[in-house]
């Protein structure tokens, strides 16, 4: 069971079973037809000073950090692909639009999204095309509400983001109607307008992301071991401290850091590493699963920005589910994108089911029901009519209890680093968690108060 902070029980002698494997023979192997490639490692043993576990979109962020802010080797080891969990599930937003002025997580989210757009500036300064590189879309979002108290809340939230230097409109009536004229526009419709939000596509972002940081592998400062979980932690004589990571090929040595970053697994993984030693480490993240669908080459609506209700904010749990379902606490809330292959995106669900990432298909109908309250259209078209152009997108958010992610050393250990919890933000948060964690390993000053996402914070 999961307590609500980290506790610690140390265990003076460690697993003396735990040695490193000699004899180093390095192989490469392609991947895929997207040209990844991993390192595949037969009774290796290499050392690098950053070794990264899990290549999602944050650990390959963090990786792509390191490398370029300063002259440290890095390995990133994952027991699958890029893409595979949450960050190739996910709809790709970089929103605004939702987030609260002051929160715990404004600044990190902000701060990220303003690197997001130097990013895409840079590309264009190359003479690369942000679209090609990364899905880039300056979409323009819309947070809806379809009551009066959904309207006064918009007000507010539109007046808190201008005051935070947001550009931000309030629009009701035919103001609406003209920027979604398929929206459903009535006397308590609303939304906020954030005409600078953005939107990424992962699989590109993520591939762009490894093409840069395979530019250090010539230099002897990169590596990639895929397909390797990871077995344990193999902890220094001398110190105590954490001196390598055992996956199922490799020992992989660090001089500097062991970075965590394993997604909603970082809680069962870490726990299960620390336990070797007899030391009790719970960090309470947990998977949320999530359902997207995905409408292939979809022309039947008009979509001239993303969209997300109001209640997705709070996610509040649905009405009249079957007793044997209220542990799942499943809500469904409207968002609806065009994704960078013009594909409409419908989401989304939240529910506690585990590591269950099988397809519901009573999920998908709420959520289609769900759409169609806000675009009347779709209510002429039952799933059954779009079986040939849909697909279904599945993955597991890493969900924290307070809503923030946990980033930081794990006290007790100045050599390992969480990064993890970011929930449905994974890519929105991104490129401000690698700089924050980066700048903790490196000693640099945080950018901004970092105290909210400690590891050892009160989660009571």
């Amino acid at each position: 069971m999961m307590t609500s902070h980290p506790s610690f029980f140390l265990n003076p002698n460690p697993n003396p079973n735990l040695n490193p494997i000699p004899n180093p023979t390095l192989r490469r192997h392609s991947r895929n037809q997207l040209g990844r490639f991993s390192v595949s490692c037969s009774s290796s043993s290499q050392a690098y000073d950053v070794v990264i576990v899990g290549a999602g979109i944050i650990g390959l962020t963090i990786a792509r950090q390191v490398l370029t802010a300063s002259d440290l080797s890095v390995a990133i080891v994952d027991k699958a692909v890029p893409c595979s969990g949450a960050t190739g599930a996910g709809q790709g937003y970089l929103w605004m639009t939702h987030k609260t002025p002051g929160s715990a997580t404004w600044d990190l989210t902000w701060r990220s999204h303003q690197l997001w757009k130097k990013l895409a500036a840079s590309l264009e300064e190359q003479g690369l095309d942000p679209v090609v590189e990364l899905g880039w879309r300056k979409t323009g979002s819309l947070l809806v509400g379809r009551t009066h108290a959904d309207s006064d809340m918009l007000k507010r939230r539109v007046k808190q983001l201008s005051d935070a230097g947001l550009k931000a409109e309030y629009l009701c009536g035919n103001d609406l109607l003209q920027k979604e004229p398929d929206l459903l526009v009535d006397k308590d419709r609303a939304a906020s307008f954030l005409p600078d939000d953005c939107q990424l596509d992962a699989h590109r972002t993520v591939a762009y992301i490894e093409k840069v940081n395979r530019n250090f592998a010539s230099k002897g400062r990169y590596t990639e071991f895929y397909d390797d979980p990871v077995k344990c932690l193999i902890r220094s004589d001398s110190n105590g401290e954490v001196k390598a990571v055992q996956t199922s090929k490799n020992t992989l040595y660090s001089k500097k850091a062991v970075i965590i970053a394993a997604g909603c697994w970082t809680g069962c993984l870490i726990q299960e590493l620390f336990r070797n030693w007899g030391i009790e480490l719970h960090v309470p993240v947990k998977p949320r699963k999530g359902h997207l669908l995905v409408l292939q080459n979809f022309n039947f609506l008009q979509l001239n920005h993303a969209l997300m209700e109001a209640s997705y904010v709070d996610h509040p749990t649905l009405s009249g589910l079957e007793s044997s379902d209220h542990e799942r606490n499943l809500s469904v809330s409207m968002t609806a994108t065009i994704d960078a292959a013009g594909n409409l995106v419908i989401g989304s669900s939240r529910e506690f089911v585990g590591f269950n990432t099988d397809l519901d298909e009573s999920v998908v109908s709420h959520m289609w029901k769900r759409v169609g309250e806000f675009f009347p259209k779709l209510k002429t078209l039952s799933l059954s009519d779009l079986s040939g152009s849909r697909k279904v997108r599945i993955g597991l958010r890493p969900y924290m209890p307070d809503g923030k992610p946990v980033i930081g050393p794990v006290p007790g250990w100045s050599n390992v680093y969480l990064a993890a919890g970011h929930e449905g933000g994974g890519l929105s948060m991104a490129l401000g968690t690698a700089e924050m964690v980066v700048d903790m390993v490196l000693g640099y000053p945080a950018k901004f108060d970092t105290a909210p996402f400690a590891v050892n914070r009160d989660l009571d």
